[in-house]
């Protein structure tokens, strides 16, 4: 594998002023590269134009920028698109568009949001979702994290106002490299996104829950469920065998205590394996002990995956099960069905027309 080149957008404030320093450069240098990165949106340090033509060509000869050369993009621009990126060691990366007239629970917003890889593929081989069907090859670092919404704005012109930890991989196995991309893009001199404003996903790592709960940033939390017993959990999702949901909700009262904030469970339905009534109703009295909110989302078709989604009715039987017993809740009938926008799925239709390095087995 080529060796990993540094992105200059994975680089804290802090990061910069040691570099800095190193130097012999002044610590104000270190507030200019931030703000021709981030503000001035710069895709080459000749851009900078106050640096000294030799502190550019030590930038050029140890960074790279990060954006990202895109291989594949579907959809079109009023509808939910999907970027195919190309890391420095040509794997393949993920990253959704999704259209500025909604959010991601489905609301109206005017907010554009822009669902985030974290790892090349993923270990946690849940058996709905196309992202593990490859295999995982490695965590992203906190720059190739930072890289995707920086490429994806200047592709489309599009200001990114949300972010979601939903692509491809588990962002709370890349914990170190998450939390540092979070920094640079909540920052002020970063990418200024409000926590509020971001939203990590996880299948339910149960002590990477209870350490990102420490964190200073009020960031917001997702849950992959799936099911609301230990039994239907563990049909589709391994994790489960390692952390049981009474270990998962033990974990989400940590985080409701530092936080003080309303988690979202989400719930893909799948025909005959967790859509239930019954389901429902042991769902229900789950989430009410966490004043918790549920995104209903129909399974989204993967090509070798056996599994279905549910009717209509099913669909609307399992959400009036939680209305009566007073969850919010709602069914996302998802955009980017038509693309193959599930998490991986592109990456698998493209992954055999390139040749790819050999596998790492590290993080």
């Amino acid at each position: 594998m080529p060796d990993s080149p540094q992105i200059a957008y994975g680089m804290t404030l802090d990061d910069w002023i040691e570099w800095m320093e190193e130097r012999d450069q002044p610590k104000f240098r270190a507030k200019q590269v931030v703000e021709w990165l981030f503000e001035k949106r710069v895709s080459s340090f000749d851009e900078m134009t106050n640096l000294s033509r030799d502190l550019r060509d030590q930038l050029i000869g140890e960074f790279t920028i990060g954006l990202l050369p895109t291989v594949r993009l579907t959809g079109s621009q009023d509808t939910t698109r999907k970027f195919l990126f190309q890391l420095h060691d040509s794997r393949l990366i993920e990253t959704v568009k999704i259209p500025a007239n909604a959010n991601f629970d489905g609301e109206r917003s005017g907010r554009l949001t822009l669902c985030v890889s974290s790892q090349v593929g993923c270990a946690y081989d849940c058996k709905f979702c196309a992202s593990g069907l490859a295999g995982f090859t490695r965590n992203l670092s906190a720059g190739e994290i930072v890289s995707q919404v920086m490429t994806a704005e200047h592709e489309t012109g599009d200001k990114v106002r949300n972010i979601v930890f939903m692509g491809m991989g588990e962002p709370l196995a890349n914990l170190t490299n998450l939390t540092r991309a979070l920094t640079i893009l909540n920052a002020d001199w970063g990418m200024n996104l409000g926590a509020r404003h971001m939203t990590v996903s996880t299948s339910g790592l149960a002590p990477q829950i209870e350490k990102l709960a420490t964190i200073p940033m009020q960031i917001r939390l997702a849950i992959s469920l799936h099911g609301a017993t230990d039994g239907v959990r563990e049909r589709i999702m391994p994790v489960n065998k390692k952390y049981s949901i009474n270990r998962l909700f033990e974990a989400l009262e940590v985080w409701f205590r530092h936080k003080k904030q309303m988690i979202t469970f989400e719930y893909i339905l799948i025909e005959g394996v967790n859509d239930s009534v019954e389901q429902a109703a042991i769902l229900a009295k789950r989430v009410k002990s966490l004043h918790a909110k549920v995104n209903l989302i129909p399974y989204n078709t993967v090509e070798g995956l056996p599994w279905k989604r549910p009717d209509i009715p099913a669909q609307d039987a399992f959400l009036r099960v939680l209305s009566n017993a007073n969850i919010t809740a709602t069914i996302r009938r998802e955009k980017g069905h038509d693309i193959d926008a599930a998490c991986g799925q592109l990456r698998l239709q493209e992954d055999e027309g390139l040749e790819r390095p050999a596998s790492s087995a590290q993080g």
